[in-house]
Protein backbone atom coordinates (compact mmCIF):
# COMPACT_ATOMS: atom_id res chain seq x y z
CA UNK A 1 0.00 0.00 0.00
CA UNK A 2 1.31 3.40 -0.89
CA UNK A 3 1.77 6.05 1.78
CA UNK A 4 -0.71 8.67 2.87
CA UNK A 5 -1.65 11.54 0.56
CA UNK A 6 0.32 14.73 0.96
CA UNK A 7 3.81 13.24 1.26
CA UNK A 8 6.47 15.87 1.77
CA UNK A 9 9.12 16.46 -0.91
CA UNK A 10 11.92 13.95 -0.80
CA UNK A 11 15.00 14.43 -2.92
CA UNK A 12 16.72 11.11 -3.57
CA UNK A 13 20.39 10.97 -4.50
CA UNK A 14 20.38 10.50 -8.27
CA UNK A 15 22.29 7.65 -9.84
CA UNK A 16 24.52 8.18 -12.83
CA UNK A 17 23.03 9.90 -15.84
CA UNK A 18 24.73 10.82 -19.05
CA UNK A 19 23.29 13.89 -20.71
CA UNK A 20 24.76 13.09 -24.11
CA UNK A 21 23.95 9.44 -24.94
CA UNK A 22 25.97 9.26 -28.14
CA UNK A 23 28.82 11.55 -27.22
CA UNK A 24 27.97 14.31 -29.66
CA UNK A 25 28.45 17.07 -27.10
CA UNK A 26 25.63 19.15 -28.58
CA UNK A 27 23.28 20.45 -25.93
CA UNK A 28 25.01 18.29 -23.31
CA UNK A 29 25.91 19.21 -19.76
CA UNK A 30 29.62 19.14 -18.92
CA UNK A 31 30.63 16.59 -16.33
CA UNK A 32 27.88 14.03 -16.97
CA UNK A 33 27.51 11.48 -14.18
CA UNK A 34 27.67 8.10 -15.89
CA UNK A 35 24.93 6.13 -17.65
CA UNK A 36 21.66 4.60 -16.55
CA UNK A 37 21.44 0.91 -17.29
CA UNK A 38 17.95 1.63 -18.66
CA UNK A 39 16.47 4.81 -20.06
CA UNK A 40 12.72 5.30 -20.03
CA UNK A 41 13.18 8.00 -22.68
CA UNK A 42 16.02 9.84 -24.34
CA UNK A 43 16.66 12.59 -26.83
CA UNK A 44 19.61 12.62 -29.22
CA UNK A 45 20.59 15.94 -30.81
CA UNK A 46 16.98 17.15 -30.84
CA UNK A 47 16.46 20.36 -32.80
CA UNK A 48 13.08 22.02 -33.19
CA UNK A 49 12.62 25.27 -35.08
CA UNK A 50 9.56 27.23 -36.12
CA UNK A 51 9.24 29.66 -38.99
CA UNK A 52 12.01 30.60 -41.38
CA UNK A 53 14.33 33.43 -42.33
CA UNK A 54 14.13 36.43 -40.03
CA UNK A 55 11.18 34.87 -38.19
CA UNK A 56 13.02 31.62 -37.38
CA UNK A 57 12.62 30.59 -33.73
CA UNK A 58 14.71 27.80 -32.22
CA UNK A 59 12.78 25.99 -29.50
CA UNK A 60 15.35 23.19 -29.07
CA UNK A 61 18.97 23.75 -30.01
CA UNK A 62 20.36 20.21 -30.24
CA UNK A 63 19.50 18.62 -26.90
CA UNK A 64 20.78 15.19 -25.88
CA UNK A 65 19.50 13.82 -22.57
CA UNK A 66 18.47 10.54 -20.96
CA UNK A 67 15.65 10.05 -18.47
CA UNK A 68 16.33 7.05 -16.29
CA UNK A 69 13.88 4.22 -15.80
CA UNK A 70 12.30 4.13 -12.35
CA UNK A 71 13.25 7.75 -11.64
CA UNK A 72 11.39 11.02 -11.16
CA UNK A 73 12.93 13.79 -13.26
CA UNK A 74 11.80 17.42 -13.25
CA UNK A 75 12.49 19.65 -16.25
CA UNK A 76 12.66 23.32 -15.29
CA UNK A 77 13.24 26.55 -17.14
CA UNK A 78 11.67 29.93 -17.84
CA UNK A 79 8.82 30.39 -20.28
CA UNK A 80 10.09 29.76 -23.80
CA UNK A 81 13.03 27.63 -22.67
CA UNK A 82 11.83 24.61 -24.67
CA UNK A 83 10.81 22.34 -21.81
CA UNK A 84 7.29 21.59 -23.10
CA UNK A 85 8.60 21.25 -26.65
CA UNK A 86 11.08 18.64 -25.44
CA UNK A 87 8.30 16.69 -23.77
CA UNK A 88 6.09 16.88 -26.84
CA UNK A 89 8.89 15.58 -29.06
CA UNK A 90 9.58 12.71 -26.65
CA UNK A 91 5.90 11.77 -26.78
CA UNK A 92 5.60 12.03 -30.54
CA UNK A 93 3.13 14.89 -30.17
CA UNK A 94 5.47 17.15 -32.14
CA UNK A 95 7.98 16.30 -34.86
CA UNK A 96 11.57 17.52 -34.34
CA UNK A 97 13.30 19.38 -37.13
CA UNK A 98 16.23 17.00 -36.69
CA UNK A 99 17.55 14.51 -34.18
CA UNK A 100 15.88 11.48 -32.63
CA UNK A 101 13.65 10.69 -29.67
CA UNK A 102 13.32 7.30 -28.01
CA UNK A 103 10.82 5.71 -25.64
CA UNK A 104 12.73 2.79 -24.22
CA UNK A 105 14.67 1.53 -27.21
CA UNK A 106 11.96 2.49 -29.72
CA UNK A 107 13.00 5.29 -32.08
CA UNK A 108 9.72 7.12 -32.48
CA UNK A 109 10.91 8.89 -35.64
CA UNK A 110 10.58 5.53 -37.39
CA UNK A 111 6.90 5.12 -36.47
CA UNK A 112 3.93 5.92 -38.67
CA UNK A 113 0.85 7.64 -37.28
CA UNK A 114 -0.87 4.40 -36.32
CA UNK A 115 2.19 3.07 -34.50
CA UNK A 116 2.67 6.41 -32.73
CA UNK A 117 -0.93 6.34 -31.53
CA UNK A 118 -0.45 2.82 -30.20
CA UNK A 119 2.80 3.82 -28.48
CA UNK A 120 1.18 6.75 -26.71
CA UNK A 121 -1.83 4.66 -25.75
CA UNK A 122 0.04 1.61 -24.47
CA UNK A 123 3.42 2.86 -23.23
CA UNK A 124 2.99 6.50 -22.15
CA UNK A 125 0.71 8.04 -19.55
CA UNK A 126 -0.02 11.77 -19.72
CA UNK A 127 -0.90 14.29 -17.02
CA UNK A 128 -1.59 17.79 -18.36
CA UNK A 129 -2.10 21.13 -16.66
CA UNK A 130 -5.60 21.40 -18.15
CA UNK A 131 -6.57 17.85 -17.04
CA UNK A 132 -7.88 16.98 -20.56
CA UNK A 133 -10.73 14.85 -19.27
CA UNK A 134 -13.59 14.08 -21.65
CA UNK A 135 -16.46 16.26 -20.35
CA UNK A 136 -19.24 13.85 -21.32
CA UNK A 137 -17.68 10.87 -19.53
CA UNK A 138 -17.79 10.02 -15.84
CA UNK A 139 -14.60 9.80 -13.79
CA UNK A 140 -14.69 6.00 -14.08
CA UNK A 141 -15.07 6.18 -17.86
CA UNK A 142 -12.26 8.74 -18.16
CA UNK A 143 -9.92 6.53 -16.12
CA UNK A 144 -10.55 3.41 -18.20
CA UNK A 145 -10.64 5.24 -21.55
CA UNK A 146 -7.11 4.21 -22.69
CA UNK A 147 -7.91 0.54 -22.07
CA UNK A 148 -11.37 0.82 -23.61
CA UNK A 149 -9.93 2.34 -26.79
CA UNK A 150 -7.39 -0.47 -27.00
CA UNK A 151 -10.12 -3.03 -26.23
CA UNK A 152 -8.12 -4.26 -23.28
CA UNK A 153 -9.73 -5.63 -20.14
CA UNK A 154 -9.57 -3.42 -17.06
CA UNK A 155 -7.69 -4.97 -14.15
CA UNK A 156 -10.22 -4.46 -11.38
CA UNK A 157 -7.70 -4.89 -8.57
CA UNK A 158 -5.35 -2.29 -10.07
CA UNK A 159 -8.26 0.07 -10.79
CA UNK A 160 -9.45 -0.15 -7.18
CA UNK A 161 -5.92 0.38 -5.89
CA UNK A 162 -5.44 3.57 -7.91
CA UNK A 163 -8.87 4.92 -7.03
CA UNK A 164 -8.39 4.24 -3.32
CA UNK A 165 -4.87 5.66 -3.28
CA UNK A 166 -6.02 8.85 -4.97
CA UNK A 167 -9.10 9.19 -2.78
CA UNK A 168 -11.62 9.45 -5.61
CA UNK A 169 -13.89 6.51 -4.74
CA UNK A 170 -16.84 8.87 -4.25
CA UNK A 171 -16.26 10.67 -7.56
CA UNK A 172 -16.45 7.79 -10.02
CA UNK A 173 -19.97 8.60 -11.23
CA UNK A 174 -19.33 12.32 -11.52
CA UNK A 175 -18.44 14.18 -14.70
CA UNK A 176 -15.57 16.69 -14.79
CA UNK A 177 -17.81 19.74 -14.30
CA UNK A 178 -18.99 18.22 -11.01
CA UNK A 179 -15.46 17.96 -9.59
CA UNK A 180 -12.89 20.42 -8.27
CA UNK A 181 -9.62 21.00 -10.10
CA UNK A 182 -7.73 18.80 -7.66
CA UNK A 183 -10.25 15.99 -8.05
CA UNK A 184 -10.05 16.23 -11.84
CA UNK A 185 -6.26 16.04 -11.74
CA UNK A 186 -6.38 12.98 -9.51
CA UNK A 187 -8.70 11.33 -12.04
CA UNK A 188 -6.18 12.27 -14.73
CA UNK A 189 -3.40 10.64 -12.67
CA UNK A 190 -5.42 7.43 -12.40
CA UNK A 191 -6.01 7.50 -16.16
CA UNK A 192 -2.28 7.97 -16.76
CA UNK A 193 -1.41 4.87 -14.72
CA UNK A 194 -4.33 2.56 -15.51
CA UNK A 195 -2.49 0.81 -18.37
CA UNK A 196 0.74 0.51 -16.34
CA UNK A 197 2.74 2.50 -18.92
CA UNK A 198 6.53 2.57 -19.13
CA UNK A 199 6.66 6.36 -18.90
CA UNK A 200 4.56 9.10 -17.29
CA UNK A 201 4.87 12.56 -18.85
CA UNK A 202 3.47 15.37 -16.70
CA UNK A 203 3.31 18.88 -18.16
CA UNK A 204 2.82 21.47 -15.38
CA UNK A 205 0.47 19.06 -13.55
CA UNK A 206 -0.10 21.45 -10.62
CA UNK A 207 -0.40 24.66 -12.63
CA UNK A 208 -4.17 24.95 -12.11
CA UNK A 209 -4.27 23.63 -8.54
CA UNK A 210 -4.22 25.20 -5.10
CA UNK A 211 -1.37 24.31 -2.77
CA UNK A 212 -3.18 21.48 -0.98
CA UNK A 213 -4.34 19.81 -4.19
CA UNK A 214 -0.86 20.25 -5.68
CA UNK A 215 0.71 18.53 -2.68
CA UNK A 216 -1.63 15.56 -3.09
CA UNK A 217 -0.87 15.14 -6.79
CA UNK A 218 2.89 15.54 -6.36
CA UNK A 219 2.91 13.14 -3.44
CA UNK A 220 1.16 10.55 -5.58
CA UNK A 221 3.62 10.97 -8.47
CA UNK A 222 6.51 10.64 -6.01
CA UNK A 223 5.12 7.42 -4.58
CA UNK A 224 4.32 6.07 -8.03
CA UNK A 225 8.07 6.16 -8.66
CA UNK A 226 9.33 5.12 -5.23
CA UNK A 227 6.84 2.34 -4.57
CA UNK A 228 5.47 1.29 -7.96
CA UNK A 229 8.65 1.68 -10.00
CA UNK A 230 7.11 4.10 -12.50
CA UNK A 231 9.22 6.52 -14.55
CA UNK A 232 8.07 10.14 -14.41
CA UNK A 233 9.27 13.17 -16.37
CA UNK A 234 7.60 16.36 -15.17
CA UNK A 235 7.81 19.83 -16.71
CA UNK A 236 7.45 22.54 -14.08
CA UNK A 237 8.42 26.14 -13.36
CA UNK A 238 7.87 25.67 -9.61
CA UNK A 239 10.88 24.84 -7.39
CA UNK A 240 8.59 23.37 -4.73
CA UNK A 241 7.20 20.90 -7.27
CA UNK A 242 10.69 20.06 -8.53
CA UNK A 243 11.75 19.20 -4.96
CA UNK A 244 9.75 15.97 -5.24
CA UNK A 245 12.02 14.74 -8.04
CA UNK A 246 15.19 12.64 -7.90
CA UNK A 247 16.82 14.82 -10.52
CA UNK A 248 16.24 18.29 -11.94
CA UNK A 249 17.30 19.29 -15.45
CA UNK A 250 17.35 22.99 -16.36
CA UNK A 251 16.71 24.39 -19.83
CA UNK A 252 17.30 27.89 -21.17
CA UNK A 253 16.96 29.11 -24.75
CA UNK A 254 16.46 25.58 -26.02
CA UNK A 255 19.61 24.17 -24.40
CA UNK A 256 20.42 22.14 -21.29
CA UNK A 257 22.26 24.39 -18.86
CA UNK A 258 22.32 22.46 -15.56
CA UNK A 259 21.64 19.03 -14.09
CA UNK A 260 21.11 18.52 -10.35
Amino acid sequence: MLGEMGDQPKRVASEGVRSDPEGSGRGAIPGGRGVFADAAARAVDLVKTYGRGNSLVTALGGISVEFGSGRFTAVMGPSGSGKSTLMHCLAGLDVPTSGRAFVGERDISELNDTALTELRRDRIGFVFQAFNLVPTLTARENITLPLDLARHKVDGVWFDHLVNELGIEERLRQRPNEMSGGQQQRVACARALIARPELILADEPTGNLDSNAATEVLGFLRRAVSELGQSVVMVTHDPNSAAYADRVVFLADGLLVADL
